[in-house]
């Protein structure tokens, strides 16, 4: 059987990610997985039964990502789809900046140097699917506000990255992934919440087959989403920030 296609997901460490991978490669997908330390990643390279590379990613380096990214685009001589799957989240409530200038420095400089340079590189090409796993937390601000902030700077990036497609007149689609508060969900055990990775996985790569522009992943969330946006203010702040009365 040869290869149908090629696809880069760059953030591949993540379990999804590599649930993602496994989806592609079963269908024989060849894959270029960018992660912070590859040598942790061959195993699982390994167990793909499909063609598989493991390359550096330097996230805090625009211009080493950049770099990074354009090498094996002209070595590979192009991708069908690229996955972007970058993101750094935390929360401290005394709110010292190291921790706020670590998510902007991953989930914006970072994020907007790598698919400002693989839009590029597909304009070149003349077609491709750039598509970022993204959250519906970038719909309003939060108590982890670099973090929401910078997911509402995706979802703009995206849409801005989509309008210029439309202008070009190319075929290249930009596919915004709304996940629900997976992160959240897992803090919590909440079974409601989470969803099996396989099924997320099979949402996602179901959705960028259609084309997608824009989807909530698990589609639960879409209804979640529209809540969250129709909540007023004064109730929005006090479900995040008011304390939770102990049960006696």
């Amino acid at each position: 059987m040869t290869t149908i296609a090629t696809a880069m997901i760059i953030g591949a460490s993540s379990q999804l990610s590599k649930e993602i991978a496994r989806q592609l490669a079963a269908q024989n997908v060849k894959l270029l997985l960018f992660v912070p330390e590859p040598a942790a990643m061959d195993e699982f390279a390994k167990s793909l039964p499909t063609s598989t590379q493991i390359l550096p990613l330097s996230i805090f380096d625009s211009q080493a990502l950049i770099n990074q990214i354009s090498e094996a685009w002209n070595k590979e001589e192009g991708a069908h789809l690229v996955i972007v799957n970058t993101g750094m989240n935390g929360y401290d409530a005394s709110l010292p900046w190291k921790l706020e200038q670590g998510i902007i420095d991953v989930n914006v400089t970072g994020f907007a140097a790598i698919c400002n340079c693989v839009f590029k590189l597909m304009v070149e090409q003349g077609y491709g699917q750039l598509a970022a796993i993204n959250s519906i937390a970038g719909q309003r601000g939060g108590p982890s506000m670099a973090y929401h902030a910078s997911k509402a700077f995706a979802a703009n990036y995206f849409e801005g990255l989509s309008m210029h497609a439309q202008r070009l007149k190319l075929p290249i689609t930009i596919s915004d992934i709304q996940l629900g508060l997976l992160d959240k969900a897992a803090l919590q055990q909440s079974r409601f919440l989470l969803p099996p990775l396989d099924k997320v996985a099979k949402q996602i790569l179901t959705a960028l087959k259609k084309g997608k522009r824009r989807v909530y992943v698990t589609k639960r969330w879409r209804l979640v989403a529209w809540i969250n946006r129709m909540l007023p203010e004064y109730i929005y702040n006090t479900r995040h920030w008011k304390a939770k009365k102990k049960k006696h």
